[in-house]
């Protein structure tokens, strides 16, 4: 029988922006077919340099991963969009080396992950919502260079994508600008279980999940 085990950030390890309600995990759970398992090895706040620590905890019968990182990497660059330039050449130098760093650190962190042996899918970084108009344009913007990397080392490795920009697309998703509320995380179990059912795990291709 699948087990199911969740690596990454808050988006799957949300427990504390619910205020209560059911998390991504126990959503999950209240999904599964009879027999199938769940289980979150994701940690709040996890970067994608963290993510192998969390692989030490994979329960022996782990069958399908599924992995949502990049987000608090993309936190921690924030600075970089309130950094004034010279020039829009200088100003795309400095996210061109941004996009540089993550390309490199997640495909580390995706060839530790594909070392297991184990089924693997991926997840883009959603948009957020953040309430000033300003701030959000200039974040969605940012995440689409960390989107760019993600889509492509996803598809360079034939491995399924869960699209969260498209999965999570409205206000009510998300518990504050970058946290997925009781509504949004069922978005996301409900997708989890559609790619483990709809997704030909014995292909080298990928396929895309938005809804």
């Amino acid at each position: 029988m699948p087990h199911i085990v969740l690596l990454g950030d808050s988006v799957f390890d949300n427990t504390a922006y619910v205020g209560g309600g059911p998390d991504v995990i126990r959503l999950l759970r209240e999904r599964l077919p009879a027999g199938w398992q769940a289980t979150l090895c994701a940690v709040d706040g996890a970067v994608t340099g963290s993510v192998a620590r969390q692989l030490d905890r994979l329960p022996a019968d782990a069958t399908h991963l599924v992995l949502s990182a990049g987000g608090n990497d993309a936190l921690g660059h924030a600075r970089v969009l309130d950094e004034g330039a010279r020039s829009v050449a200088g100003a795309v130098v400095q996210l061109a080396q941004v996009r540089e760093q993550f390309r490199d650190d997640y495909a580390a962190m995706l060839d530790g992950v594909l070392a297991r042996g184990l089924p693997l899918a991926v997840c883009t970084i959603y948009d957020a919502r953040y309430p000033d108009p300003v701030r959000q344009r200039l974040v969605v913007t940012g995440l689409s260079l960390f989107n760019d990397i993600i889509t492509r080392a996803a598809f360079s490795r034939g491995l399924p994508l869960l699209d969260l920009r498209l999965i999570c697309d409205d206000p009510g998703d998300y518990a504050n600008p970058i946290e997925p509320s009781v509504q949004g995380g069922t978005k996301i179990a409900r997708a989890i279980l559609r790619l483990m059912t709809a997704h030909d795990w014995s292909s080298p291709h990928s396929s895309v999940i938005a809804r």
